[in-house]
């Protein structure tokens, strides 16, 4: 008996390997979801699976009253990537974001300015926990649950003017999405979180950059920032960072690290099945050059699908693509493609998102295509 939160699609996955997944009755599909843009590495990894299992028989949980070697590897790890940040391990991006809230307050006040206003985009999702859902740029996902946390500012997303207006000593933060994935994948314009950037400069305010589905090879770099030379204060991960299990992390620069014990905490957060999975799945992306393929492989079902479907708008980096129609087809379109062995996922009722694990061969890559393309085809013509 489950509360009645998901529309769900009417097929039960059973198992999974690489870009495929099986139903209970045995079919296969291709996956251009990835359990929404979570399983970068492809399903059932060996190698992420045999660190789980490993891990799972020696230590599964201690609290982080203490140390874990695995959860220091990995804070190790991602402080490589991201030129020395330092991390705090949570569950989910929700929680992510929430952590860099407090932390952007905290900044706040430790420089010595009653600076507690974030800043954040028309259109940006965050997640859906209180202060995220607040943050969150889409009114149809707040209405229901107002009031919400105050001190919350909107201003269009790419609008590099609008956000200047409102930036002063009294803002604690900006928050963006280096490209908005709920949205529909929407990129700003090349300069806009050049902008961003300087203005944070100017008013000592943070730059947090949410990353939890664009971060870990998603677009084509190990961060979608990197696409635009600009880097963060505060860094939020989650969804691809251990392969599939729940695992969240805000990353900060030291000067941005002003949490003590005691101002932030979690239970569950970075537990060593958790982080066994995501040293696994980074260990992954290097060896398998995943980044590249991201890139690689979606340059080329970019051009595919501008050529399949040239009335329609085709945007994205690497393997984060959004194909937008002029008329209501996309829920139809990932209805029919279930069926014919594709899963799909629509953000609006004229967009698709298309995110396939980077492990996605081109055979498979294109059996896809040709799927979407005929079932697409099919309902274009009937409506």
């Amino acid at each position: 008996m489950l509360m009645n939160t998901y529309a769900r699609m009417p097929v039960r996955f059973v198992s999974g390997r690489g870009a495929r997944l099986t139903d209970d009755a045995g079919r296969s599909y291709i996956d251009f979801l990835a359990g929404i843009a979570v399983a970068s590495v492809g399903h059932a990894h060996p190698l992420v699976a045999a660190a789980v299992a490993e891990q799972a028989a020696t230590l599964i949980h201690v609290s982080n009253f203490f140390s874990t070697i695995p959860q220091e590897r990995l804070a190790g790890e991602l402080a490589e990537l991201t030129g020395g940040m330092y991390s705090f391990f949570c569950n989910s991006g929700a929680e992510s974001i929430e952590a860099a809230l407090k932390l952007a307050r905290k900044h706040g006040r430790a420089q010595g300015r009653d600076a507690t206003r974030i800043v954040c985009a028309e259109g940006g999702f965050h997640g859906r926990t209180f202060g995220a859902l607040s943050a969150t740029g889409q009114p149809s996902k707040q209405a229901p649950f107002e009031p919400l946390v105050g001190g919350f500012v909107h201003v269009p997303y790419g609008d590099a003017a609008a956000l200047e207006d409102v930036m002063d000593d009294g803002v604690a933060a900006v928050l963006l999405e280096p490209i908005q994935g709920e949205a529909g994948v929407v990129i700003p314009p090349s300069d806009y979180l050049a902008s961003a950037r300087k203005l944070c400069d100017e008013t000592g305010a943070l730059l947090i950059l949410d990353e939890v589905q664009t971060g870990l090879g998603r677009t084509g770099a190990w961060f979608a920032w990197e696409h635009d030379g600009v880097s963060p204060d505060v860094m939020c991960l989650a969804k691809a960072l251990a392969g599939g299990l729940p695992i969240g992390a805000c990353l900060s620069t030291p000067k941005a690290a002003v949490f003590a014990p005691g101002d932030h905490a979690t239970t569950f957060g970075g537990g060593p099945v958790q982080s066994a999975a995501a040293l696994a799945t980074l260990e992954v992306i290097k060896a398998e050059g995943l980044v590249g393929r991201a890139h690689v492989a979606g340059a080329r079902l970019a051009a595919m699908l501008s050529a399949a479907f040239p009335d329609a708008a085709v945007r994205g980096r690497g393997l984060l693509l959004a194909l937008e129609f002029e008329r209501d087809v996309a829920h139809d379109i990932v209805e029919r493609a279930l069926g014919a062995g594709l899963v799909l996922n629509a953000t609006s009722p004229t967009t698709l998102r298309i995110c396939p694990p980077l492990v996605i061969t081109d055979e498979e890559l294109d059996h896809g295509f040709e799927i979407l393309k005929e079932v697409t085809g099919a309902v274009l013509s009937t409506t």
